[in-house]
């Protein structure tokens, strides 16, 4: 029995098929780390902004694709892809750098989806209508919330308001982009109280999909200088899982699960310990689901 509206079991529904996500580099940068906004970027937020690096090794988006194309199909192949271009901010640039980067994947085989993440501060209309126009079958906007109190936002060097992302979420879903929103079960400051507030917020929005994190400490971020000096605490796996859980039964039934957890980088993580096995997390949520009798929704009103 499935608890909840996972991702893959929703595009084998769509598509027939797996679908499976080809990470890709397209060396964009971030308006809260070179200045804009500002140079430290947001308090958990790792140096590589959760990419590859591939870009800075003269990879090309279109070899990129086809090293990672490869290797899957090797495995199954009748396998659909979904090109994610997932490095820091991907509509962070002029609209005319935005086409020129999504022409670069255009027409590549077995492309079934485009997935593409940014930050609300980094939309306007124009953007979005050059998302809306590639020649995907789908098309999802990974779109950072991560809290819908300001005062959390503003704690974790953010950039931006609960308000932003509304407005971009309802901007992209009005031009019939699929929005996934992205939000941090353990911020600083907040309880589960906050966290249910979040959840409140997303389902009063048209956000279609959800990624569901745990807070956990990198090197060398603004966090891991907060955790050396006992002024942050990660959630015990105990914590997060009862949160994440009620994240759920209180989660619109209809919105897609993209993830449930963070997966750390090779050698990044710091605490807490139970971060870096991913299975093992979601093994013990599935497992509290069942004794508790809860699925995705049932407390949603």
């Amino acid at each position: 029995m499935e608890f909840y509206n996972k991702l893959s079991s929703y595009w084998k529904k769509k598509f027939g098929t797996r679908v499976r996500k080809v990470p890709l580099d397209a060396g964009f940068s971030c308006p809260n780390r070179d200045g804009t906004i500002s140079f430290k970027g947001c308090t958990f937020c790792n140096e590589q902004g959760s990419g590859t690096g591939l870009f800075n090794k003269d990879i090309s988006l279109k070899d990129q694709y086809n090293l990672f194309r490869e290797k899957l199909l090797k495995k199954n192949k009748s396998l659909k892809l979904a090109a994610y271009l997932q490095s820091y901010s991907n509509t962070y640039c002029s609209s005319r750098h935005l086409t020129s980067t999504l022409e670069q994947i255009t027409d590549m085989k077995d492309l079934a989806v485009l997935c593409l993440g940014t930050r609300p501060d980094c939309l306007n209309r124009e953007k979005c209508q050059i998302l809306a126009s590639f020649p995907a079958q789908e098309i999802w906007l990974d779109l950072g919330l991560q809290s819908s109190d300001d005062l959390t936002l503003q704690r974790i060097n953010r950039g931006h308001k609960a308000d932003d992302f509304a407005l971009a979420c309802t901007m992209a879903h009005n031009l019939g982009i699929k929005v996934c929103a992205h939000v941090i079960a353990g911020l600083p400051g907040e309880n589960i109280h906050n966290f249910r507030k979040t959840i409140n917020f997303i389902n009063d929005l048209p956000v279609q999909g959800i990624k569901i994190h745990n807070l956990y400490v990198c090197r060398g971020t603004a966090m891991a200088q907060m955790w050396y000096q006992g002024e942050y605490t990660p959630l015990s796996l105990h914590e997060y899982i009862s949160w994440t859980v009620q994240a759920l039964s209180r989660l619109r039934p209809d919105i897609v699960i993209h993830r449930l957890t963070g997966d750390p980088a090779p050698g990044e993580l710091l605490a807490p310990d139970w971060a870096a096995g991913k299975m093992a997390v979601l093994n013990d949520l599935n497992k509290l689901m069942a004794e508790k009798m809860i699925i995705q929704g049932s407390q949603w009103n």
